[in-house]
């Protein structure tokens, strides 16, 4: 677990809840925290919000839990072959719930996996550092929507796209596997 605070007051924890493949993963929760930190600090001052990567969450909520689910573009590379591709077509999903002045937000990126080697493992996708920001940026005026009702425009910023030579592989999408992709 990390804990960072801003001076608005804020505080932000981030727990890891799976293990994280592909990029180192102090590396991973150091970048999605600073990141989140920043967009999120004027949210509401006192109010605390907690950062988890949880692999085992899908669009399904529980009970009290609001979801957001993003599209943005990342690299894969194969844990068998280091063959590599990129993908305009990798989903995020994010839960998130209040409760009193401490929120929480879950996360999972949906992984793919090589389409040459058989068997392949599904791994993580390595989302560039802005894209990232343009997640937070979109995820934090949800968490304003749809947990503090504010009236706030639904403008959101894209992501920057690849230039993606061959088509998208549903059979190799865990978001497509899973009914995901098209929603």
């Amino acid at each position: 677990m990390v804990l960072n605070s801003c001076s608005c007051g804020m505080t932000y924890e981030v727990h890891q809840v799976a293990a994280l493949q592909g990029m180192a993963e102090s590396d991973l929760i150091g970048t999605w925290t600073r990141i989140f930190q920043n967009e999120a600090r004027g949210i509401r001052r006192g109010h605390s919000w907690h950062l988890e990567f949880d692999y085992s969450i899908d669009t399904e909520c529980l009970y009290d839990w609001k979801d957001y689910i993003r599209n943005t573009s990342a690299r894969f590379r194969c844990t068998e072959c280091g063959r590599s591709w990129p993908s305009n077509q990798v989903k995020v999903i994010f839960h998130m719930r209040l409760s009193g002045t401490t929120g929480t937000v879950k996360i999972r990126p949906y992984r793919q996996n090589c389409k040459i080697c058989s068997d392949a493992p599904m791994v993580n996708p390595n989302i560039e550092e802005n894209n990232i920001k343009i997640l937070m940026e979109n995820l934090v005026k949800k968490i304003r929507i749809k947990c503090y009702h504010e009236k706030i425009g639904q403008k959101r910023r894209y992501f920057e796209r690849y230039d993606v030579e061959s088509p998208h592989e549903p059979s190799h999408c865990e978001g497509c596997i899973r009914g995901i992709c098209n929603k």
